[in-house]
């Protein structure tokens, strides 16, 4: 199965309307690297859902430093891809032959010259960026199924997240081996009788 069916459902306290901001973690850095917001729910009011897909594919896109851009190119979870350049045709991705581990994919750009800007895509939105990747130099991305969901104010679709906002989204909610879930908020409010946001899966269907 090559997707997720996810229904986010607003069962909380809060009677304003909240923005939801969904993203994952390159898991294949060894420092932490800025997130990008997936995902944004805007205006699911109280006992209102939001269903949307999480596709288990990511696509590749390779930048350079005229503002050309590869089509997208599905990526492949333990193999190795190399950034080419041929003149005058400029940048583009091959896999190969080498191994990466079971889950990270690794992009060398072994163009020679030419830096490289790599976006990964997961269901045609920007999930992760590396800005510059120089000749002779590696990336590597590693996600797991695993999302990150919170409500920091003021960020849209594509937005960087930095680390102070990261710190305070920190609640996890796996999917390996779903087939379907309702994503259910609760608790939350206002004043002193105000309680954590919680995220929990109900009605899970497994793969």
């Amino acid at each position: 199965m090559n997707s997720i069916k996810l229904n986010f459902i607003n069962r909380s306290d809060v009677t304003r309307n909240s923005r939801i901001v969904i993203f994952q973690k390159n898991e294949g850095t060894s420092f932490d690297d800025l997130a990008i917001a997936w995902k944004v729910i805007k205006n699911c009011s109280q006992g209102d859902s939001h269903p949307f897909i999480y596709e288990h594919d990511t696509q590749i896109v390779i930048g350079d430093g005229y503002g050309n851009m590869t089509a997208p190119q599905t990526l492949e979870p333990g193999y190795k891809y190399e950034i080419i350049s041929e003149e005058p045709t400029g940048n583009f991705l091959q896999r190969s032959t080498r191994a990466a581990t079971s889950s990270s994919v690794e992009i060398y750009n072994v163009s020679g010259s030419h830096s490289a800007i790599v976006y990964i895509y997961r269901n045609r939105r920007l999930i992760a960026t590396k800005g510059v990747v120089a000749s002779g130099q590696k990336t590597i991305f590693d996600f797991k199924p695993c999302i990150y969901i919170g409500l920091p104010s003021g960020i849209e679709e594509g937005d960087i997240i930095d680390s102070a906002v990261i710190s305070e989204i920190n609640k996890q909610v796996f999917l390996a081996g779903i087939a379907s879930a309702d994503l259910v908020m609760s608790e939350g409010g206002t004043g002193i009788d105000a309680t954590p946001f919680e995220f929990s899966l109900e009605n899970v269907i497994y793969s």
